[in-house]
This record gives C-alpha cells, sequence and structure tokens, in this order.
C-alpha cells in the first residue's frame, strides 16, 4: 500500500498558480486519508480561485493515480485564512531609527544569504511609503496574485516570497499618501492575509523611525528578533540609539547590529577608505548590548546591481559571514514563534 510518505513526495511536483511554490511547500494539504487503493487529498483553498482549484484538482488526480497501488484519487478543498495556513518558523525584522543608512539593502542581503543556504525565505516589505525591495529584485511589471480568501506573494528568481505595497500600485513611482492608521492596517494584512506557506525565515524590513510603522509590527508580528542597521556618521549613530532604546522597550530581542557603507576598498591599493568617518562598529554593538554582525563596504558592484534589479546575483564572503554571525546570535537570544 502507498504511503504517506510517498503521497507528499510526489504532490512536491504540484506547484501553486502565480506563486511556484509545491503545495506542500505553501502549507495547502490538509489530510490525506488512505484506504486501500483509494487517496484522499484535502487541500486548503486559500488564496486559490476556481480555475486555479480546478487546475491543481486535476494535477493531484493525475500525479497520485501513478503512483503504485492508487487506483481512485479524491480532492476536496476547505476555508482556511492565511493566518491559520502559515507556518514560518522564524519572523525578523531590520531597523533602524534614521532613513538611508541601508536597511532595505541589508535586509534583501540577509535573506538571499539565507536562501542560499538552502531555507526558505520570504520578505515583507512593510516601508509602505518608501518600498525598494521590489525594485533591487527586478520585479517592476510583476502582481501579487490571489482570491478573497488570501493573497500569494511574488516570487523572486532564486525563490524568496516578496510583498510589498509597490506590487500593487500602477506605477512604482506613485505616491503613498496615507496616515498613520492606514499605514498601520497594510503592514497587518501582509502579515494576516498573504499566503507565506511554510518558510524558515520571515525578514521584516521596517521603515526608518519609532513611530505607527515598527510599532505595529512589534505588536502585531511574533518577532523572533530585529537587526539594527547603522552608518558610521554619529548623527545616525545617535538617532539609531533611538531605535535600539525602543526594541528594548517592546521587550524584542535585538539580535545584533550591522554598519553599512563602512568604508571602501581603493581598488588600485586595497586600502580601506573610511568615507563618513570612523567605525563605530564596536560603539553601536556595546550600547546594544549585542554582537556586531557585519561591516558592509560601499561596494559600486553592488549599488549596480541594485539598480540594475539584479541583487540576487551579488556574493560576497562578507555576506556568509553575516548570515553565519546572524543564525548564531539568533540561536542564542531569540524569543520563539
Amino acid at each position: 500500500m502507498v504511503t504517506e510518505e510517498q503521497i507528499r513526495q510526489a504532490l512536491e511536483s504540484i506547484f501553486v498558480p502565480g506563486v511556484v511554490r509545491s503545495l506542500p511547500k505553501m502549507n495547502l494539504v490538509r489530510d490525506i486519508a488512505i484506504s486501500d487503493q483509494s487517496v484522499h487529498i484535502t487541500l486548503a483553498s486559500t488564496a486559490l480561485g476556481s480555475d486555479a482549484q480546478q487546475f491543481i484538482k486535476g494535477k493531484v488526480a493525475a500525479v497520485l493515480k501513478k503512483l503504485p497501488e492508487v487506483n481512485e484519487v479524491a480532492v476536496d478543498f476547505v476555508e482556511a485564512k492565511p493566518e491559520e495556513v502559515n507556518d514560518i518558523h522564524c519572523v525578523v525584522a531590520v531597523m533602524s531609527g534614521k532613513g538611508g543608512v541601508g536597511k532595505s539593502l541589508v535586509a534583501a542581503l540577509l535573506g538571499i544569504e539565507l536562501a542560499r543556504q538552502g531555507n526558505d525565505v520570504g520578505i515583507l516589505d512593510a516601508d509602505i511609503t518608501g518600498p525598494s525591495v521590489p525594485r533591487m529584485f527586478g520585479l517592476g511589471g510583476a502582481r501579487p496574485s490571489g482570491s478573497e480568501s488570501g493573497i500569494l506573494p511574488v516570487l523572486s528568481r532564486s525563490g524568496i516570497e516578496i510583498m510589498s505595497i509597490n506590487l500593487m500600485l500602477p506605477q512604482e513611482d506613485d505616491a503613498v499618501i496615507w496616515r498613520g492608521p492606514l499605514i498601520s492596517r497594510a503592514i497587518t494584512q501582509f502579515w494576516e492575509e498573504v499566503l507565506w506557506g511554510k518558510l524558515d525565515y520571515l525578514v521584516v524590513d521596517l521603515p526608518p523611525g519609532t513611530a505607527d510603522a515598527p510599532l505595529t509590527v512589534m505588536q502585531v508580528l511574533p518577532l523572533s528578533g530585529v537587526v539594527i542597521v547603522f552608518s558610521p556618521q554619529e548623527l545616525a549613530a545617535m538617532v539609531v540609539r533611538k531605535a535600539i532604546k525602543m526594541a528594548q522597550k517592546m521587550n524584542i530581542p535585538i539580535l545584533g547590529v550591522v554598519e553599512n557603507m563602512s568604508y571602501l576598498v581603493l581598488p588600485d591599493s586595497g586600502k580601506k577608505l573610511e568615507i563618513f568617518g570612523k567605525s563605530k562598529g564596536e560603539e553601536m554593538a556595546k550600547a546594544s548590548g549585542t554582537p556586531l554582525l557585519a561591516q558592509i563596504p560601499i561596494d559600486p558592484q553592488l549599488a549596480q546591481l541594485c539598480d540594475e534589479g539584479n541583487i540576487e546575483k551579488y556574493n560576497s564572503d562578507i555576506l556568509k559571514t553575516f548570515a553565519d554571525n546572524f543564525l548564531q546570535a539568533l540561536s542564542l537570544k531569540a524569543k520563539p514563534v
């Protein structure tokens, strides 16, 4: 008799239209019943329109009937909210007290390196009024799909799930002129109404500051911790201390700090030039009581790849070290989801 494990393995070959991840990866398989040579599959209909349901139903029947000793396949759908289906192991926010320090870049690089290590990763762009994640990933023409029961995120070239308000605007440079409550509601919807499925890590790119949007994320999302981003300028470091104090007051673990634009490597000599002043990495690590996870240099190649929408092509030993340090800090300080 066919086993449940064989069935689940076969279902991995069936991808959900619109997101191109398998039924098990999207956590849509609710129940598997085996009786003699008959198999009954129950799937969640979350974010699936009627056409998508019919497509999946036909695919499931065709694939499972190829298994030995399976002659009959029945497929049913049950309603479920995205938040009931989602299974996210770890939610981490990337924040700063000040804009322009490269917070979105750090969030994207962290997500990319975690995905390279074989993890299932999503990025929630919570910077509603200044979203930049889709542009870096080259998703300018992409649009989320779904149904009345939920929204399907957009998949990047390397398989990272991404949700951003810019994916829903007619033009990427359209302004989002909303007051705080609307911004907070949009962030909540990205958490509660998007079908993320099974993820090892969901990286949340927060807007700068300590106002409504960061507060919403810290209150609504089950954060395992935050990563604080800053640049070497004294002014930026001063403002970032506010973000550190906010996380501490909200009882959210600070996993570590990242200094972006730390230095520029001169191509001729290999000398490190501290364009924005002396590094404040150790100082900020001491202020937060956490490790310095990475010092990311100014890299013209990285800037070009971001502008071209090819950030996933960037590779560096610094990124691997960053991800390794992050994972180590996470294992020591994270809140369980």
